[in-house]
């Protein structure tokens, strides 16, 4: 059943390309991942690794780890911040690498960015641990195995010191990646980097002299998909401790812990109890987060706490 499984979750990926972006539950930590206009409006230079086991026990299940660095300049209407990830999902494991850059219109109370990060996206696929009916399947066993292309992503970021809100789109050019083929000039089995929308909205509302209410949203559309929603409330005491809960569309609820340890440091965690047509057959997912950062350019400084 496990093998059955992993075969309906593997190759619609391919052909659909419903879910080409890693998935995080602690987006709000990642936001550099989903819209390069962020890059600097942290305030200060921010770094976050983020480590997600999905659907565990389920074999050949998503896989992934990302890493997001952005600071803004000593120019303060520039931003700059690199991300990077591997995903991986059965037999195929994608790389990518994005530099981002990001342009800071700064008004008395809010700011409002214009980003844009380039790099590149590579796909890898081990035809080897698979077990085909067919052992002898041209398309199994050809050399044309991993493909690697540019990718362009743009935002626009606009925020305050207790709100945010934010519009992306994702995979511009709209790449095709070969997997497979039947002949060397023969483009048989290709996935396509379809275009990927992304809105983000959040707040920080106090509730008392150390509570504060912390409500974000997360909408990604692509093409010929369903619109996918994740939203979030997290409640954070004296700027250290957050607690939250966190639901997506795809039928999964996410409980979420995070820490501030001091000197800069942060960890995070979150579990993701599924209950979609997957939920006999895996045991959650679990995510891990590594948070630091610290005053660049010694400004002594810092607009608001770390709320987003």
């Amino acid at each position: 059943m496990k093998k059955l499984i992993l075969i309906l979750l593997i190759f619609p990926v391919f052909i659909s390309n419903a879910q080409q972006d890693p998935l995080f539950t602690q987006y709000a930590y990642n936001k550099l991942a989903i819209n390069p206009a962020y890059a600097g409006s942290g305030g200060r230079f921010s770094m976050d690794l983020i480590s997600r086991f999905q659907w565990v026990g389920i074999k050949g299940a998503p896989r992934t780890i990302s890493f997001g660095a952005q600071t803004p300049l000593h120019n303060p209407h520039i931003g700059i911040g690199l991300y990077t990830y591997r995903d991986e999902l059965g037999p195929s494991v994608d790389y990518g690498a994005m530099a981002a850059f990001a342009y800071r219109i700064i008004f008395p109370t809010t700011t409002l960015c214009f980003g844009v990060q380039a790099g590149f996206k590579y796909m890898d696929i081990d035809w080897g641990i698979l077990n085909p009916k067919d052992a002898g399947d041209v398309l199994l066993s050809n050399d044309v195995s991993n493909r690697m292309v540019p990718d362009v992503d743009f935002g626009i970021y606009y925020y305050g010191s207790r709100f945010y809100v934010g519009l992306s789109a994702k995979h511009l050019l709209q790449n095709q990646i070969v997997v497979s083929s039947a002949a060397p000039d023969d483009n048989t089995s290709f996935t396509k980097l379809r275009r990927n929308y992304y809105c983000m909205a959040g707040g920080a509302i106090p509730l008392s002299g150390n509570l504060d209410f912390i409500p974000s949203m997360l909408l990604k559309y692509i093409r010929n998909a369903p619109l996918q929603a994740d939203l979030n409330a997290s409640f954070m005491f004296n700027n250290l401790l957050t607690l939250g809960v966190a639901y997506r569309t795809e039928k999964a609820v996410g409980l979420i812990l995070g820490i501030g340890i001091g000197n800069g440091f942060s960890i995070g965690y979150s579990y993701d109890i599924w209950y979609n047509a997957l939920k006999s057959y895996n045991k959650g997912s679990h995510e891990i987060r590594i948070g630091f950062e610290f005053d660049l350019f010694h400004k002594d400084r810092m607009l608001t706490p770390r709320y987003f």
